[in-house]
């Protein structure tokens, strides 16, 4: 019986081995496809702030996350439904100036223009106005409505008449506010509200602490650091509580749009980026200028 129970004591070393050798050829079997997803997930992220995609997408772009600038849109096909659309902004450039949030705008609703989208656009007289309230060419896309009142000096209730008297006449599809050219409080009621960020609470919050840390050991802290750090936190929670109130969020850097859809914990189909750039029509390589450079 000894001899018996030490042979079956013996037996079960094999066995035992044997099960570690299954339990540990599944933990591989399923953990490696799991890495292999996270790998390519985070892969898909990073390609997706960089130019010349090496995938295609196609979907509902309410639900794409990366930025809209990498999108090709086929300038022989029109959109499925050509939306009109309202934009509050301080000022439109009239000129080839580049910068500034008003470029942003005016590149991106060009380009709503040129696919067919009716693009109206209300903002101040430019330096050339005499003052009184007047609009472009309506058969000219995108029509620009301007309020009465000095050049560049932005009216916001001014531009509201103005829209308000072309909403009533046909209602909008979307109205899309450059940050709070036009006010929410104003403009709560209208549906597909849009609003581009160039710039929110948090981003400040970050700079600011930012600054600080670069500063060397020696060096004393900013006069101004308390202040600013003190005065910009109330308006990070003011903008977290309002900014659900948005149909829409447009963010001008990946960085932004994280923030909005992290910390502001707006749902990620309302949050899209399209990040600032140049009208590669306007702005060329010259190779003959970059040779003598």
């Amino acid at each position: 019986m000894a001899i018996n129970h030490k042979t079956k004591k013996a037996g079960m070393v094999p066995s035992s081995r044997s099960n570690l050798c299954t339990t540990l050829f599944f933990i591989v079997l399923f953990t490696v496809p799991a890495l292999f997803l996270l790998h390519t997930t985070k892969t898909i992220s990073i390609c997706s702030s960089m130019p010349n995609l090496p995938w295609s997408w196609s979907g509902d772009l309410r639900q794409a996350e990366f930025a809209w600038n990498h999108l090709q849109f086929s300038k022989s096909v029109p959109p499925p439904l050509p939306l009109k659309i309202a934009v509050f902004s301080r000022k439109w450039p009239m000129s080839k100036t580049p910068g500034g949030m008003e470029r942003h705008a005016q590149t991106l609703h060009m380009a709503l223009a040129h696919r067919g989208h009716r693009i109206h656009v209300y903002t101040s007289p430019p330096d050339e106005g005499n003052g009184e309230a007047g609009s472009s060419d309506t058969n000219v896309m995108p029509v620009i409505h301007w309020h009465e009142g000095g050049p560049g000096k932005w009216k916001y209730r001014s531009a509201w008449e103005l829209f308000d008297k072309e909403n009533q006449h046909e209602a909008f599809d979307v109205v899309h506010s450059e940050s709070v050219a036009l006010p929410h409080w104003l403009a709560r009621n209208v549906p597909n509200l849009a609003v581009t960020w160039h710039g929110i609470a948090l981003e400040a919050l970050h700079s600011t602490i930012y600054q600080d840390l670069a500063r060397g050991p020696n060096d004393s802290v900013s006069a101004t650091f308390k202040i600013d750090t003190d005065g910009v936190i109330p308006k990070v929670l003011n903008e977290i509580r309002f900014f659900k109130s948005y149909a829409h969020h447009v963010a001008i850097s990946d960085s932004c749009g994280e923030m909005l859809r992290d910390v502001y914990q707006i749902p990620n189909k309302r949050v899209h980026v399209i990040i600032n750039g140049v009208d590669e029509d306007d702005f060329q390589d010259h190779g003959q200028v970059a040779t003598k450079n």
